[in-house]
């Protein structure tokens, strides 16, 4: 199983780029200009090691209030690895509203602090203002269903080889094959069968579409290497509502 929040750059090391097809949701499609622009880009630096150096990292997630972004919360931790709430544990930029990395537009800010699920791994970004010109996801409150599909969206590796973020917000389409006490089990259906999440896609939402508009059924959590055909493991975001909505007020 691999964690999603790789990380990217030891301090000081040099990056060997992929030569691979630009993927970041293995074998997804590219996300058309002014689409899921809730979909959320974090960017991790000077994260502390053991040894003393630093490295960088990165995950996805999704905006759920105008200061709230929902992500994986293993994407926060110490040094030690063990996940931590309060301030943010190190400089974490967001990337909002644009499906192009380095592209015009959205919003470009920071997380100030960080609140961890008490029943899975999901966590709670605030950042650093609100923003104001992008609508936040709808937040899942009724269980997921065996059978249901699914969207994720994410911003993670070019494919299983690397280790540098997509340049482009990626999509995919994704059956429900299995609902635990606190996780989902999910498998690729569109474009292919081994669409997947992959490396820095920790935390991107997997969400419906209803009349209200995109709701967050789950977050990006762990999986086998990408990309890959097998069940990917899930947080339910439905067993968190209630805490979502103490941490970040009605939504």
């Amino acid at each position: 199983m691999r964690s999603l929040s790789i990380f990217v750059l030891a301090a000081g090391a040099a990056l060997v780029m992929s030569a691979s097809p630009a993927h970041a949701v293995a074998n997804g499609v590219p996300v058309e200009e002014g689409s899921f622009r809730f979909a959320a880009k974090l960017t991790m630096t000077g994260i502390p090691k053991p040894d003393g150096t630093t490295r960088d990292s990165g995950c996805s997630g999704a905006l759920v209030a105008p200061e709230w972004v929902l992500t994986a919360g293993h994407c926060f931790h110490d040094v030690a690895g063990e996940r931590v709430s309060g301030p943010v544990p190190y400089d974490t930029t967001v990337v909002l509203g644009r499906v192009e990395a380095d592209g015009d537009g959205g919003v470009d800010t920071s997380v100030v602090e960080v609140h961890q699920s008490p029943v899975n791994d999901i966590a709670l970004a605030r950042l650093a203002a609100p923003v104001t010109d992008v609508e936040p996801i709808l937040v899942a409150a009724g269980e997921p269903e065996v059978g249901e599909r699914l969207r994720l969206t994410g911003w993670g590796a070019l494919d299983g080889g690397s280790t540098t973020p997509a340049d482009r917000l990626q999509t995919g389409v994704f059956t429900v094959g299995s609902v635990g006490d606190s996780t989902i089990g999910v498998t690729g259906a569109e474009p292919a069968p081994d669409t997947s999440a992959c490396l820095l896609d920790s935390g991107a939402p997997y969400f419906r579409m209803t009349e209200a508009g995109p709701e967050v059924v789950s977050t990006e959590s762990s999986g086998p290497g990408c990309p890959h055909a097998d069940e990917e493991t899930t947080a339910r975001v439905d067993v968190a509502a209630d805490w979502i909505t103490e941490t970040i007020g009605d939504l």
